[in-house]
């Protein structure tokens, strides 16, 4: 049984001091070889989630997002496409070797000029109350620490009449899919982190960490209790995926 000074670290439990740093630790190991690790963990499906995220943000021409936990920055650089010249995309995320393959990958794919770079806790946002037009965090939310102060910060710097998506592992809605999904994620997942990135034990940790993630209606009900309302999510995959979405009004 945890307490009050212990968080879990997949299933480990740690000092709440300790876990930021581990998880930087862990996307330290795998940021040069993150992008083609999600191809191969998810078969490419990744990519259909999160053009189902940008579908559902409702971002337009001239707007402000702010994409949390960007890692290689797949949703901030579709968000740069649709904002235009004229908006705005903060690209952030709490690892600076995470961040750094993002922003070169920024560059290499021409993104200039909307886009900027920023290293963020989730946890104490650094951006004034009221900013953004929409927040997203997209993989990020089951590896920080205090979840509920993350979803109070986006709702904290959102506009209001924005919105905020939290793209994220869920859980599998049928039993029979849960147990496949549970000999994938513990079998082939390492095996897979072993043969491409050296390191199987990172990706032991992030099948863990989804594991130990709320369940879709939990963390629905954690949006509402940070003030979001509209509140809904849409799962993907049998649940194995879910997107949460809420406004602040």
């Amino acid at each position: 049984m945890s307490d009050q000074n212990t968080t879990h670290f997949g299933y480990k439990q740690v000092p709440v001091q300790e876990k930021a740093k581990r998880v930087r630790e862990v996307f330290d190991s795998v940021a040069t070889r993150y992008d083609v690790m999600n191809d191969l963990m998810s078969l490419g499906i990744h990519r259909l989630w999160k053009r189902h995220a940008i579908e559902l943000s409702g971002v337009r021409r001239g707007q402000r997002v702010l994409d949390l936990a960007s890692g290689t920055g797949d949703l901030a650089y579709r968000f740069s496409g649709l904002v235009g010249p004229d908006g705005l995309v903060v690209m952030t995320d709490i690892n600076a070797a995470m961040l750094g393959e993002g922003r070169t990958r920024m560059l290499d794919r021409g993104r200039v000029g909307n886009i900027q770079y920023s290293l963020v806790n989730a946890e104490q946002i650094p951006f004034e109350s009221d900013l953004f037009d929409c927040v997203t965090i997209g993989f990020g939310l089951r590896n920080v620490t205090h979840k509920q102060n993350a979803i109070d910060e986006m709702f904290r710097v959102l506009k209001p009449g924005g919105r905020a998506l939290i793209l994220e592992f869920s859980h599998p809605t049928t039993k029979s899919l849960s147990k496949v999904y549970d000999a994938y994620s513990f079998s082939v997942l390492p095996t897979l982190g072993k043969l491409v990135a050296n390191d199987s034990e990172s990706y032991r940790y992030l099948a863990e960490s989804i594991r130990m993630h709320p369940d879709q209606e939990t963390l629905r009900s954690m949006m509402e209790a940070s003030g979001f309302e509209r509140c809904e999510y849409f799962n993907h995959t049998g649940g194995i995926v879910a997107i949460h979405r809420g406004y602040k009004l």
